[in-house]
């Protein structure tokens, strides 16, 4: 079954079991929204690091699909095909 890629960085493998790369399979397109609900249902503090509490993705967090911005396309409602990647960056500050 094809599948869609989800490749996060390193400070969000340990709220995935240590993973970097999380599959959803997918006969067709999907939205970004569908995707986060699929690979991030197992892994609750890794879904909550993603989104607030309205399902919002929280300010610090960028997900991009096949390297552009979903607040530049349709935010959660990108359409993501089998095959594609989802790529999650989350800010890191410091001093």
């Amino acid at each position: 079954m094809p599948e869609i890629s989800v490749l996060l960085p390193s400070v969000l493998q340990p709220l995935a079991g240590g993973q970097s790369i999380l599959t959803a399979p997918a006969d067709g397109a999907v939205t970004v929204q569908w995707v986060l609900d699929t690979v991030a249902g197992d892994f609750p503090a890794l879904s909550r690091r993603l989104r607030d509490e309205t399902g919002a993705v929280r300010r610090y967090v960028n997900i991009y699909v096949n390297g552009n911005e979903i607040r530049r396309l349709q935010g959660l409602g990108t359409e993501v095909a089998p095959g594609q990647e989802v790529l999650i960056i989350q800010s890191v500050a410091g001093g």
